[in-house]
């Protein structure tokens, strides 16, 4: 019936491999526990000792986010798919039972959501964390609102035909947007995602600047995305920076000379851990029209 997807790179997933079997073991049902690494650097004997009771694969180079998800249609061989990123860790004895009573129910897409620990990190992990609790952890209520825009890949479950006839775009080569992407696709194709409340906690907080490189890696893979959907207004519309930055478009060039003179202050405030929201989503707007413009002059 279910086949659990994680994807592992750089990290110990063995508390989660004990939960998800301690879960799998009083449920009366067909389960299956796969884990693909994305030829990781660390951890790999570590997890495979892990795994000896499930399926483990090591890929021989890194495929990224959108290619290794594609991938467990391969290997997998019950009908739904439940993904998990590998630094989730479980938060209740509930999580594997609440998915399969949705499964009961034929619901073809599912996302259970993400929490954040709510200790605060030191300042060197204080960004992610911050935005992680302020803008990802939201209640399945909220989602639910806009539920194709608020998909997110680290916790969700789809039956396999439906991915098999919607799979991740694997032009998407760096990291990010992919989920934004599908979520979209999905949505053209009258397929509305369930949101439930069944969260993860995301157990891998990134160093600030790791985070803010993440960041900017992300907003070119949204800038491809635009370009694979020719600048779609659906796109545009669901995405709040891109449709805030096709707002303030006639005056693009001020804002990009105010962000270059600020840009040192801007990163040097938010890898020490002074974080505000506001400045990072100052950041994330400069960086978008900076790979803008770049990627405009590129094709003068």
């Amino acid at each position: 019936m279910i086949s659990i997807c994680i994807p592992a790179y750089n990290f110990n997933i063995s508390s989660l491999i004990n939960e998800l079997s301690n879960q799998l073991d009083s449920l009366n049902v067909l389960c299956e526990i796969i884990v693909i690494d994305d030829c990781s650097e660390n951890f790999k004997k570590i997890n495979e000792i892990a795994c000896e009771k499930h399926t483990y694969i090591e890929l021989p180079e890194n495929i990224g986010r959108a290619r290794i998800r594609n991938l467990f249609l391969q290997y997998t061989k019950y009908e739904y798919l439940i993904f998990l990123d590998c630094d989730s860790l479980i938060k209740t004895n509930s999580f594997l039972s609440n998915y399969v009573e949705l499964i009961e129910k034929k619901t073809s897409v599912v996302c259970g959501g993400r929490v954040y620990e709510a200790s605060r990190p030191g300042r060197e992990r204080r960004l992610s964390w911050k935005y992680g609790t302020l803008r990802e952890s939201q209640s399945y209520s909220s989602r639910q609102e806009f539920p194709n825009k608020s998909f997110m890949t680290n916790n969700f479950l789809i039956s396999k035909k439906v991915l098999e006839d919607n799979k991740f775009d694997e032009r998407i080569v760096k990291y990010g947007h992919e989920d934004t992407l599908l979520g979209f696709s999905l949505k053209k194709k009258n397929i509305i995602i369930t949101h439930i409340d069944n969260p993860v906690i995301n157990g891998g907080l990134e160093l600030n600047r790791e985070y803010l490189n993440k960041t900017g890696e992300g907003l070119i893979s949204l800038i491809q995305i635009l370009n694979f959907t020719k600048y779609d207004k659906d796109l545009i519309d669901a995405v709040t920076i891109l449709s805030f930055y096709h707002r303030i478009r006639k005056v693009e060039k001020i804002v990009h000379l105010s962000f270059c003179i600020s840009k040192p202050l801007i990163v040097f405030l938010l890898t020490r851990g002074y974080v505000s929201l506001f400045l990072f989503d100052y950041y994330k707007l400069g960086i978008l029209i900076e790979n803008i413009r770049n990627m405009r002059n590129k094709n003068v």
